[in-house]
């Protein structure tokens, strides 16, 4: 599981791009927040974080990322509510979306009609948290 200090052959960040993908992190835990961006920046992406939906739409706002890794129930605004709003603006170009939740009801439907990638539980392991983001951070890209 994510903090349980896993070793061994890791997905490296995709071979042939210009800079690491910018993967866009948004928990209202800091700590899962935090442990989050060691392990993308020590997998090589440039990781930026948010703590709420709002943050994490100003955030994009400044710097579109590659990929966005989003926690579901938040202050605000949902990661579920952050993402409908995300695909109904047209002027911003579709970005690949990761769901982590520690509540898994109605999350595969709602990962489905929001067209996310991944919707994974927490605790992830880490091994499987890197191979989704190996798979899909470079899709963001133009």
């Amino acid at each position: 599981m994510l903090g349980t200090g896993l070793t061994g052959a890791l997905p490296a960040v995709p071979a042939g791009r210009l800079g690491a993908p910018r993967i866009l992190v948004i928990d209202d835990s800091r700590s899962m927040r935090e442990l989050l961006r060691l392990h993308l920046a020590n997998a090589g992406y440039e990781v930026v974080t948010a703590e709420d939906a709002i943050a994490g739409g100003k955030a994009l706002l400044v710097q579109s990322p590659d990929l966005i890794i989003t926690d579901i129930h938040m202050p605000y605004m949902t990661g579920i509510e952050f993402v409908a709003a995300l695909r109904a603006d047209r002027t911003i170009p579709p970005i690949p979306v990761i769901f982590l939740s520690s509540r898994h009801e109605d999350l595969a439907d709602h990962a489905r009609q929001l067209e996310a990638v991944a919707h994974l539980p927490k605790p992830v392991s880490l091994e499987r948290l890197l191979g989704v983001v190996a798979l899909h951070a470079g899709e963001g890209r133009t």
